[in-house]
C-alpha cells in the first residue's frame, strides 16, 4: 500500500472527514520520482470545531506520526470545519513552488 493511501485510511478512520484531500506533491520537490515526500492535504472534519488551527494540525501530525518516522518530510495542512470549507468556496490553496535546499536529484 502506498502512503497516500495509508494517509488517507488514517484520517478517514480517525476524523471521519466530509471532504478528504491527499495530494502527493513530491514531484514539485528535488526528491526521485518515488519519494512519496511531500503531501498536502484538505481534512474537513465536525472533528475540528472548537480546536485552534495548532490543535488541529497537532492531531494530524499525531495520527501521521508513523509516516514522518517512515521518511514523510513535508505536510501542507488545510484542516477546516465543513463551515470553513464552505466559505472558502471548497477547495484548498495552490501549493507555492518548491525553493529549493534539497541536495536530492
Amino acid at each position: 500500500m502506498n502512503r497516500r493511501t495509508r494517509i488517507e485510511n488514517r484520517l478517514r478512520e480517525a476524523l471521519e472527514p466530509l471532504h478528504l484531500d491527499v495530494v502527493d506533491e513530491s514531484y514539485m520537490h528535488a526528491v526521485t520520482p518515488d519519494a512519496e515526500s511531500h503531501f498536502k492535504l484538505l481534512v474537513v472534519s465536525e472533528a475540528f470545531a472548537g480546536q485552534a488551527l495548532i490543535e488541529r494540525h497537532r492531531t494530524i501530525n499525531t495520527l501521521l506520526a508513523e509516516e514522518f518516522e517512515q521518511g514523510l518530510h513535508a505536510l501542507s495542512q488545510h484542516t477546516w470545519t465543513p463551515e470553513e470549507w464552505h466559505e472558502k468556496g471548497g477547495v484548498a490553496p495552490q501549493s507555492p513552488p518548491c525553493q529549493g535546499g534539497s541536495g536530492a536529484a
